[in-house]
């Protein structure tokens, strides 16, 4: 009987608040194809109760309940998937709050790996992800490079359903093959490959 790979737990974030956005789409279908990869579990961790970042809201060390708690799921996953919308050529407020967030002393994001999905239109999202990837050099993350997932929601034929949930078999593949590198890199970067 073949030992099963080293559980990875990775901490979901989707920029977008709203419940039937693409990009929690891509997160829900994530958490889907998951199920059938060995050794990694996903959750999705919810930014929508974090304040803005008031750093008068730290007092003695401590942080708001919802940023704490916030915290605590960033600093127990292994990697982190981000789906990452595009608003105005970069990421959403409600993201870059989330990661300015968990990113206060000490940083809860370093050293660990992870990757960024995003649907949108025009591009899909790609100049979003380029400026995640340059704030993550700053905070230490470390992003897989291969595959690549930008998907335009908007060219036919349909991507997502009327729910917001992916229904496209090829993007779902993509996805898939970007869990499998990230559990990969994950493994690697903890030297358990």
């Amino acid at each position: 009987m073949a030992a099963s790979k080293p559980l990875i737990k990775v901490a979901a974030l989707c920029g977008s608040l709203r419940k039937g956005s693409y990009n929690r789409g891509l997160i829900r279908s994530a958490i889907e194809l998951s199920k059938g990869i060995d050794g990694l579990h996903i959750d999705h961790i919810d930014i929508a109760p974090l304040p803005m970042l008031n750093t008068d809201l730290e007092v003695d060390g401590t942080y708001p309940p919802a940023v704490e708690a916030f915290r605590q799921k960033v600093k127990a996953a292994d990697s982190i998937l981000f789906a990452s919308p595009e608003y105005n050529y970069s990421v959403t407020g409600p993201l870059k709050n989330a990661i300015d967030w968990a990113s206060r002393p000490p940083n809860v994001w370093a050293d660990k790996a992870a990757a960024i999905v995003s649907a949108g239109g025009g591009f899909g999202g790609g100049r979003s992800q380029y400026h995640l990837r340059q704030t993550g050099v700053f905070l230490d993350l470390h992003f897989i490079n291969k595959p690549e997932f930008f998907l335009n929601a908007f060219q036919p034929p349909a991507k997502f359903d009327s729910d917001g949930n992916l229904i496209d078999a090829s993007a779902k593949a993509i996805l898939k093959q970007v869990l499998i590198s990230l559990h990969a890199y994950t493994l690697r970067l903890q030297g358990k490959h």
